[in-house]
């Protein structure tokens, strides 16, 4: 039986879902797309070309390859048009490869006003969001006053009168008593909705019957998370998250699939850490060190070019990422951005109070007041990058990654030692070991 994954971040985000999910996709028939909005970024680099990813799933990328954007997805049209033609003029074309649950619920142009406000008002409690109107699209979606896809249709033969209509004058009069100044006008909203719907329905339907049908069918289906762990809604950084369920949990409620479907769980993690807006982060580095880290790994958000913040890996957090998404294995990237390094710090535990904290806490307020344990391991003589067999690393680079199976509890099964497809090293241990006896997958990428 074939074995569908679940690729997920094992940190705050950024961690490379998109080149892992782009590496396995050509072994799979249908990559489902779970959570979140177009704040993701998944970056995929083939040759010289290099693709971000916002709202459509890394399997785009492969001919032949169907893709799916789950009911959990906020979707904002004009993000998802514009997405499309830039892939087009790249040369990939979406055509009918693309299905969009007809559940999943839309972001209007009110939602980004409303997301902009809210920021504005935290001052210094400030979540450092986007902006770009997911966290209020889904606040629409849990207070029953959302709009989804399929309601984009109800208009279609009505006047100014119908369910759509009369959803969106009620949003815009809420956006107008909470916004102030020039008041929006609902009729604008509402014209803009019906005529988006005009080029959406092609790729509209339902999402859950299609992917039970192609797994009852024997297709392989590759589940894609965005975000990380640690902004997950429940599980994360709170109140320092997104606005979605990034963990695995996520998969079964937003693509309306049961959790037997899931027969394997990747985790992504970086070989250090980053993360980008506000809210602790242990093991963060400030002035040259931090500085050498982002320059070195180019990290800058691919959604907005923000820098982000960078840190030592982060074990703590990645046990933490394993047991509450059953993580079977985890893939490392970036391992090359640490070449230049004579020491590596690896944190293992946090000291709290004089005590020793092996397990993440739940309050914020312990969290941003833990101090990282570090054992420090040696640096690599020789470069890693471009590396594609695991025999062929530096000796010292092979303990740097045993160490980190070792503190994180589970094997890893993929080094990923540059931006390219094929700089990557599959290593067959876990996960990638069940998955190639049913897919044939290599022991290493080409």
């Amino acid at each position: 039986m074939p074995v569908n994954i679940a690729v997920i971040g094992a940190q705050w985000g950024d961690e490379g879902k998109g080149k892992i999910v782009d590496l396995l996709t050509r072994h799979v028939s249908v990559v489902a797309r779970y959570q979140g909005g177009h704040n993701a970024g998944h970056t995929v680099n083939v040759g010289d070309a290099q693709f971000i990813l916002h709202l459509l799933p890394s399997g785009i990328l492969h001919a032949g390859v169907r893709c799916v954007i789950g009911n959990g997805v906020v979707v904002d049209p004009d993000a998802l048009f514009d997405e499309i033609e830039t892939l087009s003029r790249q040369g990939v074309e979406v055509d009918d490869r693309l299905l969009i649950s007809d559940k999943a619920h839309v972001i209007l142009p009110y939602h980004r006003e409303l997301e902009v406000l809210a920021e504005a008002r935290r001052g210094d409690r400030k979540i450092g969001t986007t902006s770009r109107g997911i966290g209020p699209s889904y606040e629409d979606k849990v207070a029953r006053r959302g709009i989804r896809i399929a309601d984009l249709a109800d208009d279609a033969d009505e006047a100014d009168d119908g369910p759509l209509a009369a959803a969106i004058r009620e949003n815009v009069s809420a956006r107008n008593r909470a916004v102030g100044g020039a008041e929006a006008d609902w009729r604008v909203v509402h014209a803009e909705a019906r005529s988006v719907w005009e080029r959406l329905e092609r790729w509209v339907g339902d999402a859950s019957l299609f992917l039970a049908r192609a797994m009852d069918e024997g297709a392989c289906v590759l589940f894609e998370g965005a975000q990380g762990t640690m902004l997950d809604i429940d599980h994360g950084t709170y109140p320092f998250v997104t606005s979605s369920n990034g963990t695995v949990g996520g998969i079964c409620t937003g693509l309306g699939v049961g959790p037997k479907a899931i027969g394997g769980v990747l985790g992504i993690a970086k070989a250090y850490t980053t993360r980008v807006g506000e809210g602790p982060l242990p093991t963060e580095l400030h002035g040259d060190a931090g500085n050498q880290l982002r320059e070195s790994g180019r990290e800058y958000g691919a959604s907005t070019g923000r820098p982000r913040r960078c840190g030592w890996y982060d074990a703590v957090v990645v046990r933490y990422a394993v047991r509450v998404n059953g993580l079977d294995a985890i893939a490392v990237t970036k391992l090359d951005v640490l070449d230049s390094l004579d020491e590596i710090p690896l944190c293992t535990g946090y000291r709290y109070r004089g005590e020793v904290l092996t397990e993440f806490p739940s309050n914020g307020a312990v969290l941003a007041a833990c101090e990282p344990v570090y054992e420090t391991l040696p640096g690599w003589s020789s470069p890693t990058a471009g590396v594609r067999r695991y025999e062929d690393l530096p000796s010292e680079a092979r303990s740097y990654l045993e160490r980190i199976e070792a503190v994180t509890g589970v094997p890893i099964a993929i080094v990923s030692t540059g931006a390219d497809r094929a700089e990557t090293i599959v290593v067959r241990e876990g996960l990638i070991d069940r998955w190639q006896a049913d897919a044939a997958v290599p022991a290493s990428a080409s």
